[in-house]
C-alpha cells in the first residue's frame, strides 16, 4: 500500500487489503443508491462512471454495512470516521441512513445535520429536503469498552455546533454531487488537532477529503473505482495549493478566545463566597 495516492478498484475489495488499525481519520459519502431512478425535470439523472446508482436496497445496505466494518477494522483504536449520507423515501417508505449505519461495528457518537443551504428536490410532496446526515464514528480503544466516551474536542472545534450550514461545492462538475472543501476539513481539524497521522476516503470521487488531508499536512489514501475521476483527482491533488484560501476559512472558525478551563480558573481565582466555599 502506498501512501498518498488513489487506489484505483472496487472499494470492498480493495478494504479488505488494507492492514489493520493503520488510519486515524476518515471521511466520505458514497453513492446514495437515488439518481438513476429518479429523473425529474429540473435535475437530472445522477450517474458515475464505472459503477450503478440503481442496486436493490437491501443488496445496498449490507454493502455499505460490510464497507463500513472493514472501515472498522483499518482505523486504529480512538480512531473516528465522518460518513456523510441523505435520508431517502421509496414509494413514500422513509429510508434513514441510521437503519444500517446503528448495525455496524462502529460507535455512533454523533449525528450532524449537514445544512446545506439548497434543494434539489422541489415538488411539493413534503418540506423541502436541505439537508443531509454525517455520522461521526467511533472505534474505542480497549480499555474504552464499556464506556466508549473519546477524548473531548477542543472548545474551538466543539463551538461549531452539531448544525454545518455549508453550501455544497460547485467547481467540479466532472463528479456528482461533490461535498465542499470544509467538510472534510472541520473533520480533520478537530479530530487530528496539531497531530500528524493518515486520513482515508473509501469513495475519493472528485478528492475533495484528500485535498483537504495534503493542505493539513496529514498522510492519505483514497479508493475510486473510475479511472477518470481518479486521473481528475490526482490532478486536483497536485494543485492544492489553489485551494488553501479556502482552507484558511476554515481554519478562521476553530479559534476561541476562552476554552472552559480558563473560564473555571479566572471563576474561581476570584474571591469566593460562603456558598461556593461550602460547595468545595
Amino acid at each position: 500500500m502506498n501512501l498518498n495516492d488513489i487506489v484505483l478498484g472496487d472499494t470492498l475489495t480493495i478494504l479488505t487489503n488494507l492492514p489493520s488499525d493503520h488510519f486515524d481519520v476518515g471521511v466520505t459519502s458514497p453513492p446514495y443508491n437515488k439518481g438513476e431512478r429518479h429523473k425529474g425535470w429540473l435535475v437530472a439523472n445522477v450517474l458515475y462512471d464505472k459503477t450503478s446508482d440503481k442496486k436493490d436496497e437491501s443488496a445496498y445496505q449490507q454493502e455499505q454495512i460490510d464497507v463500513l466494518n472493514e472501515l472498522f477494522r483499518v482505523t486504529k483504536p480512538g480512531g473516528s470516521f465522518f460518513y456523510n449520507h441523505k435520508i431517502r423515501w421509496e414509494r413514500g417508505w422513509m429510508l434513514h441512513p441510521y437503519s444500517w449505519v446503528s448495525k455496524t461495528n462502529w460507535v455512533i457518537r454523533q449525528e450532524i445535520i449537514w445544512h446545506r443551504n439548497i434543494a434539489g428536490n422541489i415538488r411539493g410532496w413534503r418540506f423541502w429536503q436541505v439537508e443531509e446526515r454525517i455520522y461521526w464514528l467511533y472505534k474505542p480503544c480497549d480499555k474504552e469498552k464499556e464506556e466508549p466516551i473519546g477524548k473531548e474536542l477542543r472548545s474551538s472545534d466543539a463551538k461549531l455546533s452539531s448544525i454545518w450550514g455549508i453550501r455544497p461545492e460547485s467547481k467540479f462538475g466532472w463528479a456528482p454531487n461533490p461535498f465542499p472543501l470544509a467538510l472534510p476539513a472541520r473533520c480533520i481539524i478537530s479530530i487530528m488537532n496539531d497531530k500528524k497521522g493518515r486520513v482515508i476516503d473509501p469513495y475519493s470521487g472528485s478528492g475533495t477529503t484528500l485535498v483537504a488531508a495534503k493542505l493539513l499536512g496529514q498522510e492519505y489514501l483514497g479508493i475510486e473505482i473510475s479511472e477518470d475521476y481518479r486521473t481528475k483527482a490526482l490532478e486536483r491533488i497536485a494543485n492544492a495549493y489553489m485551494e488553501q484560501e479556502d482552507l484558511e476559512k476554515e481554519l478562521q472558525l476553530h479559534i476561541v478566545k476562552n476554552n472552559f478551563n480558563v473560564y473555571k480558573e479566572r471563576k474561581w481565582s476570584k474571591p469566593r463566597s460562603a456558598k461556593q466555599n461550602k460547595l468545595l
